[in-house]
């Protein structure tokens, strides 16, 4: 795990801690090919400079949010405000978590891509990649 992403998670309560790790770890695993850093404040993992998969601390708890998860048509990810094309998971307990979930949607986040490394070129027009 980087350092910086390390020291994220580390900032967290222990039960949070215990979630970031797990994410951390279950993405890195998964995604072996990926880039991943602190982007706006949030461990953010990129394929080919896009953004697909990160997690943040929210009041209600560790939201995992997937930048095309909305075109994933699963239950368990509910969508975003409906500008783009994110959905999202929030987790408060670290028994929450199950992997087999989380692999399941970086799978599809390989497979379902929304161009978001140039949204600001297109002016917000979002393009789909795959």
């Amino acid at each position: 795990m980087k350092p910086e992403i390390k020291a994220y998670n580390e900032k967290q309560t222990a039960s949070d801690q215990e979630i970031c790790n797990l994410l951390a770890s279950t993405i890195t695993k998964q995604l072996t090919d990926a880039e991943n850093k602190i982007w706006h404040a949030h461990p953010v993992w990129f394929l080919a400079g896009n953004p697909i998969v990160g997690y943040s601390k929210l009041k209600a708890g560790i939201r995992l949010m997937f930048w095309s998860g909305a075109d994933f048509e699963d239950k368990n990810l509910a969508p975003g405000t409906g500008k783009f094309k994110d959905a999202s998971i929030t987790y408060t307990l670290p028994a929450q978590v199950k992997p087999a979930d989380i692999k399941r949607w970086l799978k599809k986040s390989r497979e379902i891509q929304w161009d978001y490394k140039n949204v600001v070129k297109r002016k917000g027009v979002l393009e789909r990649l795959k």
